[in-house]
């Protein structure tokens, strides 16, 4: 067999401590998972399970990266979060089963475009132009789930301002929740990596700013919007 096309390379992101690279299968993306932001964007956080949107594979950029400000919007939005990466599978995964599927934890940036989501909101349409954009995905570099589950903050700073500060332990639904309730919407695979929602404080980055998102115990993710 031969492919028409050259295969596309394998999206990928760091490895703290090393050159290794994870390959990425793909994005999952948790909405409304803390309660203050879930109350900042006009939700009961009470009301419902968590819910997913996705973001192509290709969507992931390193920390670190230099990005063009993103076509078809006027209002660029930063989110930081927790990032989850699968190095094993499965489907109906038990809870006190699911943090053996995890092989390391990452800060990340959840970058949207608000006024095409608020468009998409208004109109009863899909979310995927808003999120799933091109560079739409920062990720730091991973550290292995064996060095220690991440406990403490989780902040984003545009051009040294802090913007978001919030606890990981204020997530309505836990790293293990969110997987065993995936895997049973969807049978989960190594290279899967799970966003796993924002804290309070969103809001714009403006070109020529630099946005980073900082959680205790993990390398930063940094972004510089041109």
């Amino acid at each position: 067999m031969a492919f028409v096309l050259p295969p596309a390379p394998v999206p990928s992101v760091a490895v703290a401590g090393g050159s290794d690279r994870f390959a990425v299968r793909r994005i999952f993306c948790v909405g409304r998972n803390y309660a203050e932001h879930a109350r900042e964007m006009g939700h009961d956080p009470d009301a419902e399970p968590p819910f997913f949107f996705t973001k192509p594979a290709d969507a992931v950029i390193d920390s670190g990266a230099c990005i063009p400000y993103p076509t078809a919007t006027a209002d660029l939005h930063h989110e930081a979060e927790l990032v989850v990466a699968l190095g094993a599978g499965g489907s109906f995964v038990a809870e006190d089963r699911a943090e053996a599927l995890i092989w390391g934890y990452a800060a990340g940036n959840d970058l949207t475009r608000r006024d095409l989501q608020a468009q998409a909101k208004a109109a009863r349409r899909p979310w995927d132009m808003s999120k799933g954009f091109d560079n739409s995905a920062v990720v730091g570099a991973l550290r292995p789930a064996d060095q220690g589950v991440p406990a403490g903050r989780i902040r984003c700073l545009v051009d040294g301002r802090v913007t978001q500060d919030a606890d990981l332990g204020e997530m309505i639904w836990p790293v293990a929740g969110i997987i065993a309730h995936l895997s049973r919407l969807v049978a989960l695979q190594a290279g899967d990596l799970i966003f796993t929602g924002t804290p309070a404080g969103v809001g714009p980055i403006a070109r020529g700013q630099t946005c980073e998102v900082q959680i205790d115990g993990l390398e930063p993710a940094s972004v510089t919007v041109l």
